[in-house]
């Protein structure tokens, strides 16, 4: 029994998109991408999904509050489900707000440390990193993620050099969804239902 671990943020939750701030609601069981991977995967896989919305990688944040700070949670959750056979980790998204002014550099090297609390904290067999799908400055997200769009150059890129030093697999997730127009952030259900898609072949091969 292979167990899958996904730790990221409200893409990974299955967070809508936004019409109003505050207002958070998340598509059903079944259409999140985790769920489509873990269908497409079929048994003999364990499929955990652990997303938060408004996760960062280290950053604590002071306005939203409730434990943010993915380094922080990171080895509970991680002790919480071992033995664990592959960690997919998807964030990212949440350092390009404004109120965190940290470059795509910055952010890549906050993956790699928590590749490295990984790995000291567990014995895990692979970690796929996968860079987060790029933002746009739309709707009620627009002010929080102010200039992330000039923020976010190069993210991509940054994260793959993050998983070649540290010998993780690598996914650039831009390359198969986009985000919506409603937000510039969320993923509507068709994103997660290809994207689910596209996972069970990434981590399948690596299993």
């Amino acid at each position: 029994m292979a167990v899958i671990l996904c730790y990221g943020d409200s893409n990974t939750h299955g967070t809508k998109p936004l019409t109003q701030v505050g207002k958070f609601e998340r598509h059903g069981p079944g259409d999140r991408w985790p769920d489509v991977m873990a269908a497409a995967l079929g048994p003999g896989h364990t499929v955990i999904s652990e997303g938060l919305p408004g996760r960062t990688t280290v950053h604590d944040d002071v306005v939203e509050g409730g434990m943010r700070n993915g380094l922080t949670v990171l080895p509970a959750i991680l002790h919480s489900h071992r033995p664990i056979d592959l960690m997919v980790l998807m964030l990212g998204t949440n350092d390009l707000k404004n109120r965190f002014s940290v470059t795509a550099f910055e952010i890549a090297r906050s993956l790699e440390r928590l590749i490295v609390t990984t790995r000291n904290e567990i014995e895990v067999n692979d970690i796929l990193l996968v860079s987060p799908v790029p933002v746009k400055e739309a709707g009620v997200q627009a002010h929080a993620f102010a200039g992330a769009e000039a923020r976010q150059v190069g993210l991509a890129e940054h994260i793959a050099a993050a998983a070649e030093r540290q010998g993780c697999g690598f996914l650039e997730a831009g390359r198969h969804v986009a985000v919506s127009d409603v937000d510039g952030i969320h993923w509507e259900v068709e994103a997660h239902h290809a994207f689910g898609a596209v996972m069970a072949e990434a981590v399948a091969a690596r299993l």
